[in-house]
């Protein structure tokens, strides 16, 4: 039975990763199945931190995104203004997003005539839950929360909001709010364990994780399985060995490790003096550090003089499958204290290209026990240990080759896009069973 959906998060489609990736895919694939789907977000301006090109921060429907009609399903997209600020920081932050659920919630209550039966809300940002819950209590829906990154723990986590009294006073507020909703939904084992422990009770608490479009991820027959087109691009000989990172350079990456164990790998196989930038020499290992956002001067500046380093904007959708390819082994940073917290989306992809991970993380996370079937896992802030990783792998091609047979594997028994959204339209249809 197809219902009337209003999904509501400040990021959204044509954003390239992160919440905005899936949310766009999950609203448009609705759409395909025959569901009525309106979408209540901001101006695509993440991970650069300005608003894309092509839009205006502005209360907008824009034509061509405004109606995809499909045989009977419908998308219709609502555009609110916000502040975003060129450096986001703590309480810059804070005001970022509260902005979006300043300007968003005329367009929200104005939902309620349309009488969805789903009002679905995404935290980050949990400033917007509060008009989810008062939307759906007054038109009659169901009221879901998506928790992609437990935003409350991270701030303060991270150090972007400090004070013991001041967490005391955000924690609560978020167990109450979450208290509220029908359903609150999450993208792994551990945060689940974690929406259990805010006092959401178990029948409320779903997973709902991050998926893949396997389609153009094919383990053999791909037009382009080893990325030579990138490859030629970037001058990079077809036998070097290439590790890549690719994805948002925000604050929870921990990117600087990243320039450590460049310089690291440079200092035990230093590059000829004649060597090009662009053009390392076969054999050897390179890195190509491919993404947007606040973190990336700060990497950039930090690999100045490495000539086994290269930088590449986001890529298009549509190339991701071929960069990745390029890859001999991918690179998954991640800060210690934001373990458990956030499941780095990037990893979908990751396993998809069947290539091995090297990833940073504590023995017992999630992530940890994910990667050390398809990867290697090392301590977070240890670039010596990581670069001994990469080492390993760069000289075992057939190690490679069976980590990322298993990453492919992974993906394909618990990731498939159709799969997942087919599971989540399964629980959603199920909240009017109980």
């Amino acid at each position: 039975m197809t219902k009337k959906i209003l999904l509501y998060g400040i990021n959204f489609s044509p954003e390239l990763t992160g919440i905005g990736k899936y949310t766009g895919e999950m609203a448009a694939w609705l759409a395909a199945r025959g569901h009525q789907v309106r979408v209540v977000t901001a101006p695509p301006y993440y991970p650069d931190w300005k608003v894309g090109a092509g839009f205006k921060n502005g209360y907008t429907v824009i034509a061509s995104e405004a109606r995809q009609s499909t045989k009977s399903g419908s998308l219709v997209v609502y555009r609110c203004p916000l502040w975003v600020p060129p450096q986001p920081g703590g309480i810059k932050r804070l005001l970022h997003l509260a902005s979006f659920a300043l300007t968003s919630l005329p367009v929200m209550l104005r939902q309620i005539i349309w009488r969805p039966d789903v009002v679905w809300v995404v935290e980050p940002a949990l400033f917007c839950a509060p008009a989810a819950v008062v939307v759906a209590r007054l038109s009659g829906a169901r009221a879901w929360l998506h928790v992609q990154d437990f935003e409350v723990d991270a701030a303060f986590d991270l150090g972007l909001l400090r004070g013991k009294f001041l967490r005391g006073l955000v924690t609560g507020a978020e167990r109450w709010l979450m208290r509220r909703f029908d359903v609150v939904s999450t993208i792994s084992k551990r945060m689940h364990q974690r929406l259990l422990d805010k006092g959401v009770a178990p029948a409320r608490a779903l997973m709902a994780v991050n998926w893949v479009d396997l389609a153009g991820f094919k383990a053999e027959g791909r037009g382009d399985p080893g990325g030579s087109g990138y490859r030629a691009e970037l001058g990079i000989a077809p036998d070097a060995v290439v590790a890549l990172y690719s994805g948002n350079m925000g604050g929870k990456q921990g990117l600087e490790l990243l320039a450590e164990v460049a310089k690291v790998i440079a200092a035990r196989a230093p590059l000829p003096q004649n060597t090009p930038v662009g053009g390392p020499p076969s054999g050897r290992l390179v890195f190509v550090f491919c993404g947007n956002g606040a973190g990336r001067a700060d990497l950039v500046q930090r690999c100045q003089g490495l000539g086994n380093v290269q930088f590449l904007d986001l890529q298009p959708a549509a190339r991701l499958p071929d960069l990745l390819a390029m890859a001999d082994i991918h690179l998954l940073p991640q800060r210690a204290d934001a373990a458990d917290l956030v499941m780095p989306s990037k990893l979908t992809g990751m396993l998809a290209s069947a290539r091995p991970v090297v990833a940073t993380a504590h023995p017992g996370t999630e992530l940890a026990h994910v990667v050390q079937a398809c990867g290697v896992v090392v301590p977070p802030e240890d670039p010596q240990a990581f670069a001994d990783a990469l080492l390993l792998l760069a000289a075992d091609p057939d190690l490679r080759q069976r980590l990322g047979a298993a990453g492919f594997l992974y993906a394909q028994a618990h990731l498939d896009k159709e799969a997942v959204l087919a599971r989540f339209e399964a629980d959603l249809q199920g909240l009017f069973g109980r």
